[in-house]
């Protein structure tokens, strides 16, 4: 499987070359269903246009054409975060404060493998999560193994979308 820090380091500057800040890029499956995943967004609104995508996807396929960083085949997949979006850099974590997260952790602490509850932003360099049915967790960003939105209404009101205009477009051309 291809080395992830490294096409991290490839996609960034063509992100950012669109004003995208990069939120996570991994590779899943295997054999034939290999896919690397892109999630980006402008940092103003959180949140990518469908040509926005298409702008970034050409980014980085062009990009990959030049110096071939993969050697299987593989799917690009391009998208914004979504609304249940990961939580992948510190800074995630302060920006939703007060929506409810879901925090995996690397080892157990207090007995919990998971977290679950609001998200109270950031204790100096350390994640403040008021856990349902418990209390107040600081925990460092090491220990968190995965974490992300849980949809609840107030992250959908938070969450609107810009504009759901040519959705149609691309729903049709894709059903042939």
């Amino acid at each position: 499987m291809a080395d992830i820090a490294r096409l991290t380091q490839l996609i960034e500057p063509e992100a950012q070359a669109l004003g995208f800040d990069l939120v996570r890029v991994r590779m899943f499956g295997g054999g034939d269903d290999l896919t690397l995943q892109v999630m980006a967004e402008r940092p103003d609104t959180r949140q990518l246009t469908i040509d926005d995508c298409a702008d970034l996807s050409r980014r980085i396929s062009d990009k990959f054409d030049e110096i071939d960083p993969i050697e299987d085949a593989y799917r690009l997949e391009v998208s914004s975060p979504g609304i249940d979006r990961p939580l992948t850099r510190l800074k995630d974590f302060a920006d939703w404060a007060g929506h409810e997260a879901r925090i995996k952790l690397t080892d157990e602490i207090d007995g919990r493998k998971q977290l679950t509850g609001d998200l109270a932003g950031l204790d100096g360099d350390r994640i403040a999560i008021d856990v349902k049915k418990h209390e107040r967790m600081t925990i460092g960003f090491d220990q968190v193994a995965d974490a992300k939105l849980l949809i609840t209404d107030r992250l959908l009101a938070a969450t609107a979308p810009l504009s759901d205009e040519g959705a149609d477009e691309y729903e049709e051309e894709g059903q042939d």
